[in-house]
């Protein structure tokens, strides 16, 4: 279900407050990506994930990303599947290991889109 914005049919005492700005609606495939990436960051192992993987300069391998966390590797494999559907991540192959590396174009528009969401407040002097 999704939240959007209704007007107040109310009338607000006089000296009461300012009108809220609205924010500009986002559109629908916009709102299911950031959707998608906040839901793929939303669990603490796959941010953790997340997190070491775009810590690295070069794409990392599996073997690594699951020896540091104390979950089985089907699980690991699960989250790094939600991290790639969410294109936070991209995968290679190298023979039969796979390397993870962050998808700049995916945390370009996760960032992007929260820029929509909350966009810069300009500083008053």
């Amino acid at each position: 279900m999704r939240y959007h914005a209704v007007m107040a049919t109310k009338t607000r005492p006089v000296n009461c407050c300012t009108s809220p700005l609205i924010p500009v609606p986002l559109s629908g495939s916009a709102e299911d990506k950031l959707i998608g990436g906040l839901k793929a960051l939303a669990d603490p192992t796959r941010l953790a994930i997340f997190r070491l993987i775009a810590a690295q300069d070069e794409p990392i391998c599996v073997c690594d990303i699951v020896a540091r966390f104390e979950v089985s590797q089907p699980t690991i494999s699960h989250h790094l599947k939600v991290l790639r559907e969410a294109e936070l991540i991209s995968v290679s192959r190298r023979g039969v290991w796979a390397y993870y590396a962050a998808d700049q174009r995916g945390v370009a528009a996760l960032r992007s889109l929260f820029g929509q969401v909350a966009p810069a407040m300009s500083t008053a002097a």
